[in-house]
């Protein structure tokens, strides 16, 4: 063992108390061992003779304690040294394996795409947050696992843009739009998806993700396309929100499912940021290779023995297709001519085909037809054939009628001109869904969960008591009159609602978005009449002094 001994530079004398210098202490440590892989330890001694004479024991006091103190300090700071040590050698290791991988693709070898940071990132996205949304939407079940599956799809195409994006060069405008147009299939599927089922038990989980899928299209935004991903995801708020109402209380799994797809949303936006920060990052060495479309939307040929398709007909020559024309252009003129000069040479003859209008057929001599304005048939084939496209064109496809029961879903839909549509027998449990009714009126006894009025017009909803919400969508001239109470009126695309409210449920909030002719009608004391009250639809926003915004509703600018 090696020791390092710190001699006395200078006795100190005391005018009371004398230390010789046999009783001085010293300090001894091992050499530290600073390589990580191998076990190192560190001994530090202070070395004081027992037989050392001490003519103070005060003065030992002090000097043991300033050597503890100094065996601490070196302790912390070889404690220290190690652990620096230890963190540049793992950090070197790691930047050299990327600097490596990323070289090697920028000179021109590509099969180290998948070990980039940007490609490695973005697979513990999906691997982790998503892994974890699709879990709990494989629990639900339903169209929640369906819509979750198509989401993945197009997790995966971008996955495949991404890796190609870090092998090619940026390609053309035109170029990339063509893919884009594919691309947004995929996002279209998931929207369309929920438009084909309105009716489902999950339409605000459906709604969630057809509102916010529109994330993935960042590939598209420059330069900034950070902030748009947090654009989309709060444009599911609305739905997420009625999510975690329904289900706060009922099964934790929903409640679960939604901060879990805002957590895959808000991993995408930090990927994006730090990764793709002024838009996708393409390879801009000279020796990328171009961007293949295909190798995105379509992937890898398959590698069955079909068979190859047939070769094409053969061309053409320029002049052969010259003279082709030019043969059928003289032919047709030279036909149409000679018709030309074959009746210019019958004189007035020309007019014996004509038919005479005799007076019966002048309006100008019989005053009926001015009257009627009206044509004989036959006359005009024209005029009938327009009419008939017209009718056609007019004709509306009429769905069958729906009033039932179906897993304790009311589901009345495609009634028209009913004012006897009574639903009775209700409890907690039920809902109730209208959609593309026309004048009719319905009323629901009872005590229910909630009721959604979709794509109708011209109706009347009269109900007891709703335990949730009652919700207008994409309606016009839609009427509500609630006896008992209803906590919220949900208010969304509907142009002209009135809302007659109860003595018992003046409490109520009134949730608008992208409506227009909207009432409410509060009873007075008495209970025998109502006062109308306007809700705004046009508001104010300002800056106020602590820079923030400010929105007050108000009828004019």
């Amino acid at each position: 063992m090696s020791r390092i001994y710190h001699p006395p530079s200078k006795q100190v004398h005391h005018p009371a108390n004398t230390i010789s210098s046999s009783s001085n202490a010293s300090v001894s440590i091992n050499k530290v061992n600073l390589n990580p892989t191998t076990a190192a330890s560190t001994k530090i001694y202070v070395n004081n003779p027992s037989n050392a004479p001490l003519d103070d024991k005060r003065s030992e006091s002090a000097d043991s304690k300033m050597s503890a103190e100094l065996v601490d300090r070196m302790e912390k700071l070889v404690t220290r040294m190690e652990k620096a040590t230890s963190k540049l050698e793992n950090f070197s290791s790691e930047s050299v394996g990327a600097k490596s991988a990323t070289e090697s693709i920028q000179n021109g070898s590509h099969d180290n795409t998948e070990e980039l940071p940007s490609i490695i990132a973005f697979d513990e996205l999906i691997n982790s947050k998503f892994s974890s949304f699709k879990d709990l939407s494989n629990k639900i079940g339903g169209d929640v696992k369906t819509i979750v599956d198509l989401v993945e799809n197009a997790f995966k195409m971008e996955r495949k843009f991404l890796v190609e994006a870090a092998r090619c060069v940026q390609p053309s405008q035109d170029s990339l739009m063509k893919f884009l147009q594919q691309y947004s299939k995929s996002i279209e599927e998931v929207q369309s998806f929920r438009g084909k089922n309105r009716s489902s038990a999950f339409f605000n989980h459906l709604s969630a993700i057809s509102e916010s899928i529109g994330a993935l299209g960042w590939i598209a935004v420059s330069p900034t396309p950070a902030p748009y991903v947090k654009e989309m995801s709060d444009a599911a708020q609305f739905y997420t929100n009625r999510v975690l109402k329904d289900y706060k209380e009922k099964d934790a799994n929903h409640v679960q499912w939604v901060k879990q797809w805002l957590q895959v949303l808000s991993e995408l936006q930090a990927y994006v940021k730090q990764h793709h920060t002024t838009g996708v990052t393409w390879n801009s060495s000279k020796k990328s290779m171009q961007f293949d479309a295909s190798k995105v939307v379509l992937g890898s040929a398959p590698s069955g023995g079909s068979a190859p398709p047939p070769p094409p007909p053969p061309v053409m020559s320029l002049e052969e297709l010259l003279a082709d024309d030019s043969k059928s252009k003289s032919s047709t003129n030279k036909a149409n001519t000679d018709a030309l000069f074959a009746e210019l040479s019958k004189g007035s003859d020309i007019t014996k085909s004509l038919k005479k209008v005799t007076d019966d057929q002048k309006t100008h001599k019989n005053p009926n037809l001015r009257a009627g304005n009206t044509v004989p048939s036959g006359t005009n084939s024209l005029t009938n054939s327009s009419s008939s496209l017209q009718s056609k064109s007019t004709t509306v496809i009429q769905k069958p009628p729906v009033f039932e029961l179906a897993d304790k879903k009311w589901k009345i839909e495609n009634q028209l001109n009913r004012n006897d549509l009574v639903i009775e027998d209700t409890d907690l449990k039920q809902t109730v869904y209208i959609y593309q009714c026309k004048e009719c009126t319905i009323t629901v006894k009872g005590k229910i969960n909630s009721i959604i009025v979709d794509s109708c017009n011209r109706v009347g909803l009269l109900f007891d008591d709703v335990l949730s919400t009652v919700e207008f969508i994409n309606s016009k001239s839609v009427q509500m009159q609630v006896l008992g109470k209803v906590p919220t009126v949900s208010i969304e695309k509907t142009d002209g609602c009135q809302v007659y409210l109860s003595r018992n449920s003046l409490n109520s909030e009134i949730v608008t978005s992208k409506s227009s002719s909207m009432n409410v009608l509060i009873p007075n004391e008495n209970d025998d009449e109502f006062s109308e009250y306007p809700v705004p639809e046009q508001f104010k926003t300002i800056i106020n002094s602590s820079r923030k915004l400010t929105t007050q509703p108000t009828e004019s600018v």
